[in-house]
C-alpha cells in the first residue's frame, strides 16, 4: 500500500503527539522532522529535551486521564506515542477506542508494559517464556515473605519504574526494609508494588530491538550492555552470541511483540547463560541502551520506530561495531554548561549527543558518546575516552 504524508502546520499534515520528551523523544522527533511529520511534544516539566525540536509542546500530568483527553481533542494528531510508563493508560484505551487517532503500538500494549507485572505475566505466565524466578509484593512484610520464599540474593525493583530507579540488591534479610523504602522513594508512583526476582547468574544480557512493522517483523544486531545500580551506562553492538542461542531469542521476542501487537520498535531485555535465554523486560519503544544504533546503523531505532509507525519499509542496515557511554551529572543545577568538545570529537570515528536537559541531577544522563571501531571491544574504549573528555563545568546564572 502507498503511504502519503502531509506537510507541517497545513491542512492534511500527518500529525505525531508525542507523551513524554526526553532524550529518546528527542531524536525520534528529529526523525520525524524529516520525513516532514508534525510533531507534538507533552512532558510534565518545560523545555524537556524533545520539546526544543517540536513544532509544538505542552505541559501537562500525563497521569491524569482527563488532561490527555483535552490535549488529544484539541490537536486532534494521526498518532499518540508514549515515551514513558506514567502515562493513565485508560485515556489511552479511550483515545483507540474512539477512533480519535492511533495508538502506538496499541493501548492495551502499553497498559501491559507501563509496569512489571503485567509485561512479565504475559510473558511467563500466559506464553511461559523462560523467566527468572519472581514474586509481586504489596508491603515490606509481603516483600521479606517473597524474598524468603526465592532465596537470597534476589533483586527488588518498583514495578513502574526506568532507569534503574528504585532498584535493589537484597543478600539477606537485613536488606528488606532499605529496599523497600528505596522502590517507594525512587519509583515512578507512591505505594506501588515491587517485583522481587531470583538473582540469575547470566554470562552476558542483550537488548534485542525488535521492529513490528506492516506485515514485518525485523531484528536489529544485538546489544550489550553494561549497568551500575540498574542503570544503562554503556552499550555496544553487536555483543556475540551463538546463531542457535540468538534464534532462541528472537523466537521468544517475536512471540511476545506478536502478543502485544501494534506496530513499532520494542526494546527486549535477555540474560544470556550458556545456551540458556532468559526473557527480562520490554519496552515499547525505542530503548536506551539502542542509542548505540546512532552511529551503528544506516536506519537508526529511531528511524525504525517512525518507519514501522507509518508503514514503510524497514531495513536496519547494520554498519560496523560500535558503542556508546553515557555522559552523567556529578551535582545538581540548572542549565548546565559543557566543556572538552574537541577533544572529545578528536577520538576517531566518535559522535556526541547533548540532550539539552535543562536541570542536571546526580547521575543524570545529560548526554551520550558514540563510536565506531573494527571491533565492539575498540569502539568501547573510544566511546569510553569520548564522554570522559565531556565536562560539566559550571551552571547558568
Amino acid at each position: 500500500m502507498e503511504i502519503s504524508l502531509g506537510t507541517p502546520l497545513a491542512a492534511g499534515a500527518t500529525r505525531l503527539l508525542l507523551l513524554g520528551a526526553g532524550e529518546l523523544g528527542k531524536e525520534f522527533v528529529i526523525a520525524a522532522q524529516r520525513l516532514g511529520v508534525e510533531t507534538i511534544a507533552v512532558d510534565r516539566y518545560a523545555d524537556a529535551p524533545a520539546m526544543q525540536v517540536a513544532h509544538r509542546s505542552h505541559v501537562i500530568d500525563m497521569t491524569d486521564a482527563e488532561a490527555i483527553l483535552a490535549l488529544v481533542g484539541r490537536e486532534r494528531p494521526d498518532f499518540v506515542v508514549p515515551e514513558i510508563e506514567a502515562i493513565a493508560t485508560q485515556a489511552l484505551a479511550q483515545i483507540e477506542e474512539r477512533g480519535i487517532a492511533t495508538v502506538i503500538p496499541t493501548a492495551r500494549a502499553v497498559r501491559l508494559t507501563m509496569d512489571r507485572e503485567g509485561i512479565r505475566r504475559l510473558a511467563a505466565e500466559e506464553l511461559d517464556l523462560r523467566t527468572s524466578p519472581y514474586a509481586f509484593a504489596g508491603s515490606a512484610a509481603e516483600l521479606e515473605s517473597a524474598a524468603a520464599n526465592i532465596g537470597f540474593p534476589c533483586v527488588v525493583k518498583p514495578v513502574m519504574s526506568s532507569s534503574g530507579k528504585g532498584q535493589s540488591l537484597l543478600r539477606s534479610h537485613e536488606d528488606v526494609v532499605a529496599a523497600w523504602e528505596e522502590a517507594q522513594s525512587a519509583g515512578r508512583v507512591t505505594g506501588q508494588r515491587v517485583i522481587v526476582e531470583g538473582f540469575v547468574d547470566f554470562d552476558f544480557e542483550i537488548t534485542l530491538l525488535t521492529v513490528r512493522g506492516s506485515g514485518e517483523t525485523v531484528f536489529c544486531e544485538p546489544i550489550g550492555h553494561r549497568q551500575e545500580a540498574g542503570d544503562y551506562v554503556e552499550s555496544w553492538q553487536p555483543q556475540p552470541v551463538a546463531e542457535s542461542t540468538l534464534q532462541t531469542a528472537q523466537g521468544m521476542a517475536r512471540r511476545v511483540t506478536d502478543a502485544l501487537g501494534g506496530r513499532g520498535i520494542f526494546g527486549v531485555e535477555f540474560f544470556i547463560r550458556g545456551q540458556e535465554v532468559f526473557f527480562s523486560e520490554l519496552s515499547p519503544r525505542p530503548h536506551d541502551t539502542g542509542m548505540v544504533t546512532l552511529i551503528s546503523q544506516r536506519q537508526n531505532e529511531f528511524e525504525l520506530h517512525l518507519r514501522a509507525i507509518l508503514g514503510l519499509p524497514l531495513d536496519p542496515g547494520f554498519r560496523r561495531p560500535s558503542a556508546s557511554v553515557v555522559i552523567r551529572a556529578a551535582k545538581v543545577g540548572w542549565g548546565p554548561k559543557y566543556e572538552g568538545l574537541s577533544a572529545a570529537l578528536s577520538v576517531p570515528e566518535s559522535d556526541l549527543r547533548l540532550f539539552g536537559k535543562p536541570q542536571a541531577e546526580k547521575l543524570r544522563r545529560l548526554g551520550v558518546a558514540l563510536a565506531s571501531a573494527d571491533t565492539a571491544d575498540e569502539a568501547r574504549q573510544r566511546a569510553e575516552k569520548v564522554a570522559s573528555a565531556i565536562q560539566v563545568t559550571n551552571f547558568a546564572g
